[in-house]
Protein backbone atom coordinates (compact mmCIF):
# COMPACT_ATOMS: atom_id res chain seq x y z
CA UNK A 1 0.00 0.00 0.00
CA UNK A 2 1.38 3.64 -0.88
CA UNK A 3 1.56 6.27 1.38
CA UNK A 4 0.23 9.41 0.20
CA UNK A 5 2.25 12.28 0.84
CA UNK A 6 -0.05 15.04 2.71
CA UNK A 7 -1.24 17.78 0.21
CA UNK A 8 -2.90 20.75 0.32
CA UNK A 9 -6.64 19.48 0.01
CA UNK A 10 -8.70 19.12 -3.53
CA UNK A 11 -11.01 22.45 -3.36
CA UNK A 12 -14.07 22.21 -4.94
CA UNK A 13 -12.87 23.93 -7.75
CA UNK A 14 -10.12 21.21 -8.45
CA UNK A 15 -12.78 18.74 -8.42
CA UNK A 16 -15.08 20.42 -11.22
CA UNK A 17 -11.74 20.87 -12.72
CA UNK A 18 -11.25 17.22 -13.04
CA UNK A 19 -14.91 16.60 -13.19
CA UNK A 20 -15.04 18.52 -16.56
CA UNK A 21 -12.11 16.92 -17.82
CA UNK A 22 -13.28 13.58 -17.73
CA UNK A 23 -16.12 14.55 -19.33
CA UNK A 24 -14.90 16.03 -22.23
CA UNK A 25 -12.30 13.11 -22.78
CA UNK A 26 -15.49 10.79 -22.09
CA UNK A 27 -17.91 12.31 -24.63
CA UNK A 28 -14.84 12.51 -27.23
CA UNK A 29 -14.14 8.75 -27.08
CA UNK A 30 -17.89 7.93 -26.94
CA UNK A 31 -17.64 6.24 -24.01
CA UNK A 32 -20.03 5.82 -20.78
CA UNK A 33 -19.24 5.48 -16.89
CA UNK A 34 -20.53 4.18 -14.29
CA UNK A 35 -19.49 4.47 -10.50
CA UNK A 36 -19.75 1.74 -7.53
CA UNK A 37 -19.09 3.38 -4.28
CA UNK A 38 -18.73 2.82 -0.34
CA UNK A 39 -16.41 5.22 1.81
CA UNK A 40 -17.28 7.90 -1.16
CA UNK A 41 -20.90 7.82 -0.89
CA UNK A 42 -21.70 8.76 -4.95
CA UNK A 43 -19.32 11.71 -4.60
CA UNK A 44 -17.17 10.93 -7.17
CA UNK A 45 -20.95 10.35 -9.37
CA UNK A 46 -21.93 14.10 -7.69
CA UNK A 47 -18.69 15.54 -9.25
CA UNK A 48 -19.52 13.92 -12.82
CA UNK A 49 -23.22 14.97 -12.46
CA UNK A 50 -22.30 18.68 -11.74
CA UNK A 51 -21.08 18.91 -15.23
CA UNK A 52 -24.04 19.99 -17.63
CA UNK A 53 -24.53 17.19 -20.24
CA UNK A 54 -23.30 14.26 -18.18
CA UNK A 55 -26.04 12.28 -19.14
CA UNK A 56 -23.76 12.04 -22.88
CA UNK A 57 -21.07 10.32 -20.90
CA UNK A 58 -22.38 8.93 -17.39
CA UNK A 59 -24.87 5.88 -17.44
CA UNK A 60 -25.63 5.70 -13.93
CA UNK A 61 -24.01 5.37 -10.31
CA UNK A 62 -24.47 3.04 -7.39
CA UNK A 63 -23.70 3.77 -3.45
CA UNK A 64 -23.29 0.48 -2.02
CA UNK A 65 -22.16 1.32 1.41
CA UNK A 66 -22.82 -1.69 3.31
CA UNK A 67 -21.76 -5.48 2.10
CA UNK A 68 -25.57 -6.31 1.80
CA UNK A 69 -25.71 -3.65 -1.37
CA UNK A 70 -22.16 -4.59 -2.66
CA UNK A 71 -23.92 -7.91 -2.95
CA UNK A 72 -27.42 -7.32 -3.85
CA UNK A 73 -26.78 -4.45 -5.95
CA UNK A 74 -23.20 -5.53 -7.83
CA UNK A 75 -22.86 -9.23 -7.13
CA UNK A 76 -19.74 -9.10 -4.86
CA UNK A 77 -19.67 -12.34 -3.43
CA UNK A 78 -20.06 -13.20 0.03
CA UNK A 79 -16.74 -15.40 -0.07
CA UNK A 80 -14.75 -12.77 -0.89
CA UNK A 81 -16.22 -10.38 1.45
CA UNK A 82 -15.73 -12.89 4.17
CA UNK A 83 -11.89 -14.08 3.11
CA UNK A 84 -10.76 -10.20 2.25
CA UNK A 85 -13.00 -7.65 3.87
CA UNK A 86 -14.85 -4.79 2.48
CA UNK A 87 -11.66 -2.44 1.99
CA UNK A 88 -9.61 -4.92 -0.39
CA UNK A 89 -8.72 -4.49 -3.86
CA UNK A 90 -10.37 -8.09 -4.46
CA UNK A 91 -13.67 -6.42 -3.71
CA UNK A 92 -13.62 -3.36 -5.73
CA UNK A 93 -12.37 -5.69 -8.37
CA UNK A 94 -15.81 -7.16 -8.13
CA UNK A 95 -17.58 -4.29 -7.52
CA UNK A 96 -16.25 -2.57 -10.77
CA UNK A 97 -16.98 -5.77 -12.70
CA UNK A 98 -20.57 -5.19 -11.23
CA UNK A 99 -21.04 -2.06 -11.79
CA UNK A 100 -20.25 -2.61 -15.47
CA UNK A 101 -22.22 -5.95 -15.79
CA UNK A 102 -25.43 -3.92 -14.57
CA UNK A 103 -25.12 -0.66 -16.74
CA UNK A 104 -24.61 0.03 -20.06
CA UNK A 105 -20.95 1.56 -19.22
CA UNK A 106 -17.87 0.38 -20.57
CA UNK A 107 -16.19 1.62 -18.01
CA UNK A 108 -16.50 1.58 -14.01
CA UNK A 109 -14.71 3.37 -10.99
CA UNK A 110 -15.01 1.54 -7.61
CA UNK A 111 -14.12 2.49 -4.22
CA UNK A 112 -14.19 1.18 -0.86
CA UNK A 113 -11.97 2.75 2.11
CA UNK A 114 -11.92 3.65 5.77
CA UNK A 115 -12.51 7.42 6.13
CA UNK A 116 -12.82 7.37 9.64
CA UNK A 117 -12.52 8.62 12.46
CA UNK A 118 -12.67 4.88 13.54
CA UNK A 119 -12.85 1.14 11.95
CA UNK A 120 -8.73 1.15 10.89
CA UNK A 121 -6.19 -0.81 12.12
CA UNK A 122 -2.90 -1.94 12.32
CA UNK A 123 -3.50 -3.94 8.78
CA UNK A 124 -5.69 -1.33 7.34
CA UNK A 125 -4.87 2.12 9.20
CA UNK A 126 -7.97 5.08 8.62
CA UNK A 127 -7.00 6.83 5.79
CA UNK A 128 -6.98 3.55 3.48
CA UNK A 129 -8.89 3.07 0.46
CA UNK A 130 -9.01 0.76 -2.08
CA UNK A 131 -9.63 1.27 -5.90
CA UNK A 132 -10.58 -0.52 -9.25
CA UNK A 133 -10.85 0.72 -12.51
CA UNK A 134 -12.35 -1.21 -15.04
CA UNK A 135 -13.64 -1.92 -18.80
CA UNK A 136 -14.38 -4.71 -20.60
CA UNK A 137 -10.98 -7.39 -20.24
CA UNK A 138 -9.41 -4.97 -18.01
CA UNK A 139 -9.44 -4.41 -14.42
CA UNK A 140 -6.84 -2.23 -12.70
CA UNK A 141 -6.60 -2.22 -8.62
CA UNK A 142 -4.85 -0.18 -6.51
CA UNK A 143 -4.81 0.72 -2.20
CA UNK A 144 -3.57 3.68 -1.20
CA UNK A 145 -3.68 5.65 2.42
CA UNK A 146 -4.44 9.03 2.55
CA UNK A 147 -3.38 11.55 5.28
CA UNK A 148 -6.53 13.66 6.95
CA UNK A 149 -9.72 13.39 8.66
CA UNK A 150 -12.58 11.96 6.99
CA UNK A 151 -13.27 14.71 4.94
CA UNK A 152 -9.50 15.23 3.44
CA UNK A 153 -9.79 11.38 2.98
CA UNK A 154 -12.92 11.07 1.12
CA UNK A 155 -11.86 13.81 -0.84
CA UNK A 156 -8.80 12.62 -1.77
CA UNK A 157 -10.69 9.75 -3.05
CA UNK A 158 -12.84 11.15 -5.35
CA UNK A 159 -10.09 13.17 -6.72
CA UNK A 160 -7.76 10.25 -6.77
CA UNK A 161 -10.44 8.09 -8.73
CA UNK A 162 -11.08 11.28 -11.74
CA UNK A 163 -7.40 11.55 -12.23
CA UNK A 164 -7.15 8.08 -12.47
CA UNK A 165 -9.77 7.89 -15.32
CA UNK A 166 -8.98 10.93 -16.79
CA UNK A 167 -5.53 9.15 -17.24
CA UNK A 168 -7.19 6.15 -19.01
CA UNK A 169 -8.96 7.95 -21.76
CA UNK A 170 -7.36 9.86 -24.90
CA UNK A 171 -7.15 13.71 -24.61
CA UNK A 172 -10.16 15.44 -25.42
CA UNK A 173 -9.57 17.76 -28.74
Amino acid sequence: MAQQPLNPDFDDAELARLADELGRRLHAAGRFLTTAESCSGGWIAKCVTDIAGSSAWLDRGFVTYSNDAKRDMLGVSSRTLAEHGAVSEPVVREMALGALANSRADLAVAVSGIAGPGGGSDEKPVGTVCFAFAAPGDVRCETLCFDGDREAVRRRTVAHALRRLIGLLPHAR
